[in-house]
């Protein structure tokens, strides 16, 4: 009896379906379910792309920077592997800020061992100086002891030789301390000079390091278009690209997909997982590939000013062809799950 419903009577349900009572509630996903098994297939167009891709980007460096000029680059269609170089940019620059950054870190690591001899001397002089005038307090003091035996002028001239030579010590002490503080000073400010060279240096290396482009993932190379002298079009030799600007993309050409809209309407179609696809690519008329549903959006949406909705739908190519390339447009004919 159920199996016999007209298909005027469910489409009635489905408009009423907001006020229905339970009982028809039951009878319109009968509906839905029947219908769905009955649909016929539903055409579509959709966008060929890869389950696997890889974006990569001119190089950001570290410090100024500016345009980079591109000095190598693989052609269109090339297979390449991890790690494959991709590009290679000029590098004359980074070359000549680590050589001067190495003759500014040598010349810096000489000064400080220089100014290492020379506080070491000064010091040895300073010491010297201080035990002088340590032995000049002791043999005041012995003469000031004589006091008894020595005239008055003898004893007030001892007496100022004693002060003196005290006076003298102390002066030799604080001044060496604050001695040993400035040379300190002096060969730290010379030691992070000399540091921050060695981190320019670094950096350069890393920069040059970086100028040269690699392939993340094994797959086959696209340029990407850019706006290069006035039109776009792929980077080439000689050009000169923007830090972070992207320039190719890497796919896996043996794991495609296809992208696709299906229209509100036909989207119980995709209420089932394992709905099938054929695929006809625009650019080869004669080929055909099979496809599976991977995914749909659970909602229906709509492009801006268009009352039009849709669900975006992704089915996973089970061919493996070189024909199929990215971007290429084709038509989807969707078959429902069985």
């Amino acid at each position: 009896m159920q199996r016999r419903l007209q298909p005027a009577y469910c489409e009635a349900v489905h408009r009423l379906k907001p006020i229905l009572h339970a009982k028809a509630r039951a009878t319109f996903f009968l509906c839905l379910t029947l219908a769905a098994q009955d649909a016929p297939r539903i055409r579509a167009t959709g966008t060929i792309r890869a389950v696997h891709v890889a974006n990569v980007q001119v190089p950001s460096i570290r410090g100024p920077s500016g345009r980079l000029t591109l000095t190598r680059i693989v052609p269109t269609g090339t297979r390449v592997n991890t790690g494959d170089v991709l590009a290679e940019f000029d590098s004359t620059q980074q070359f000549e800020d680590a050589r001067e950054a190495r003759a500014k870190a040598d010349d810096l690591g000489h000064q400080l061992e220089q100014l290492r001899m020379q506080s070491r001397s000064d010091a040895a002089k300073r010491t010297a100086d201080l035990r002088g005038a340590q032995a000049d307090l002791e043999k005041a003091t012995l003469e000031l002891q004589k006091a008894e035996v020595l005239s008055e002028i003898d004893r007030l001239k001892n007496q100022e030789k004693l002060e003196s030579a005290k006076a003298r010590v102390a002066s030799l002490q604080k001044s060496s301390h604050f001695h040993d503080l400035d040379e300190a000073a002096g060969m730290r400010i010379l030691e992070l000079q000399r540091d921050r060279q060695k981190l320019v240096l670094e950096r350069t290396e890393s920069n040059r390091t970086q100028l040269t482009v690699r392939s993340p993932i094994t797959g086959m190379a696209a340029l990407e278009n850019v706006w290069r002298s006035g039109s776009m079009g792929p980077l080439q030799e000689g050009d000169q690209a923007f830090p972070g600007q992207t320039m190719v993309r890497v796919f896996d050409p043996t794991d495609m997909l296809v992208i696709t809209q299906v229209n509100e309407p036909d989207g119980v179609l995709l209420s089932r997982p394992g709905a099938a696809a054929i695929v006809r690519l625009d650019a080869y008329p004669g080929a055909v590939f099979h496809a599976v549903l991977e995914s749909a959006s659970p909602v229906a949406s709509t492009s801006l000013e268009s009352p039009v909705k849709f669900f975006l739908a992704r089915f996973r190519i089970l061919d493996k062809d070189p024909r199929l390339l990215p971007d290429l447009s084709a038509a989807v004919e969707v078959e429902p799950a069985k």
